[in-house]
């Protein structure tokens, strides 16, 4: 039976994923939004080579970093994958929206125009997210992230581009992938606390192990439009490359922006994962 493990970020999603594939096979399957792309892998916390060499993984870093990515791509993905799985499925990743897609069904919205996107950031740049939401009726934003600017933004793109709002898009799904009663679903439940501890020594980890380095190299072809440029600490990084900040201002500036993600996707997952079986971290 399929595996499914969702958590906030720095919560040992990957080790878990890695000790059931060890002790009773298995394909570990990214679901996290941001490691499907390249360029990012040390800040994206993508598996380095000695857990590669212990258990097969997919669709990390297979996308190009300049690139479009939507959960209707992942999700085509990963319906490939599961047509014909090399080994048992362990899906996991900390992004809610791919999960729901997955056990709930998604629905096949229409691509957004170019210039439908490109009006949404505009409007977003100029008024924010108010300006945004504004114009969303009241199930759209009870059901997305209205904290998320890509949830929002998304949402935005969808009513202006099809005349239909995402809830009623929504309303309309198709039956899903992998419905619950046919994986064993664990979401992480961490406390803030000690969440948060992690996740400062994880950034201190990654700046030792060549985050500065990557961002050097990314810095060449920046662009904070990049659906990849929203990886946590990448714009800090690339502002103190640029004499912006100092190397301990982006440092708190990114691990505060990772602590106040951590906290949106714990609300997330506890109010919108009621059936899957929580997992306490020692």
């Amino acid at each position: 039976m399929p595996v499914l493990i969702a958590g906030p970020t720095a919560s040992g999603k990957s080790a878990l994923a890695l000790q059931i594939a060890q002790n009773s096979g298995g394909v570990i399957i990214n679901a996290d939004a941001l490691q499907v792309f390249d360029g990012w892998r040390v800040l994206t916390a993508r598996p380095d080579d000695a857990d590669l060499a212990r258990a097969p993984h997919l669709l990390y870093g297979h996308v190009p970093f300049d690139a479009d990515y939507s959960v209707g791509h992942w999700l085509r993905q990963v319906g490939d994958i599961l047509a014909n799985p090399p080994a048992r499925p362990i899906i996991t990743g900390g992004t809610g929206l791919y999960f729901r897609a997955l056990t709930e069904g998604l629905a096949e919205i229409p691509r957004t125009p170019p210039d439908i996107r490109a009006q949404a950031g505009a409007l977003l740049a100029d008024g924010g997210l108010p300006a945004l939401l504004a114009e969303l009726d009241d199930t759209t934003r009870a059901r997305i992230d209205v904290q998320n600017p890509m949830r929002v933004q998304r949402a935005w793109e969808v009513l202006h581009a099809t005349g239909r709002s995402l809830a009623d898009w929504q309303d309309a799904t198709p039956p899903p992938l992998l419905p619950l009663n046919d994986v064993i679903p664990i979401v992480i439940n961490a406390d803030r606390d000690w969440l948060n501890d992690r996740i400062n020594r994880r950034f201190d980890l990654m700046l030792e192990n060549g985050a500065l380095d990557e961002a050097r190299v990314m810095k060449l072809r920046w662009n904070p439009a990049h659906l990849s440029s929203k990886a946590i600490g990448a714009p800090e990084l690339i502002a103190h490359i640029r004499g912006e900040l100092s190397l301990e201002e982006a440092r708190k500036a990114a691990c505060t922006a990772s602590h106040q993600y951590a906290k949106r996707q714990r609300t997330w997952f506890r109010a919108r994962m009621k059936g899957w079986q929580p997992y306490i971290p020692a």
